[in-house]
């Protein structure tokens, strides 16, 4: 578990903005979909392709406290999902956020 701990935090580390989704879920297309509207470019796995995923989704939920996804990050700060990340739009504090990437 320690390579999926270390590839994890690598992703989370090194892209400004991390998404870890599924192909079919359709919180996480939302998700992309608000990234792509404030012309931004996550760092992308898509955890059903990913031959590892379910691990670094068990990964995940220890380091989180949360199972579904989307799972966000941003500046290494764990977001949460598309609800938080919705909440963050609509409050302005997303704006701030990738204002500092």
């Amino acid at each position: 578990m320690s390579h999926i701990k270390d590839r994890v935090e690598k992703l989370i580390q090194t892209n400004p903005i991390m998404l870890f989704s599924k192909t079919y879920c359709g919180f996480c297309a939302k998700a992309k979909a608000t990234f792509k509207e404030l012309n931004v470019e996550p760092g992308i796995v898509e955890l059903d392709d990913d031959p590892e995923g379910t691990d670094i989704q068990e990964y995940l939920k220890e380091k989180t406290n949360q199972r579904t996804v989307p799972n966000i990050f941003i500046n290494g700060k764990h977001v949460g999902g598309y609800d938080n990340l919705s909440a963050a739009k609509a409050d302005g504090s997303l704006n701030e956020m990738i204002k500092a990437l």
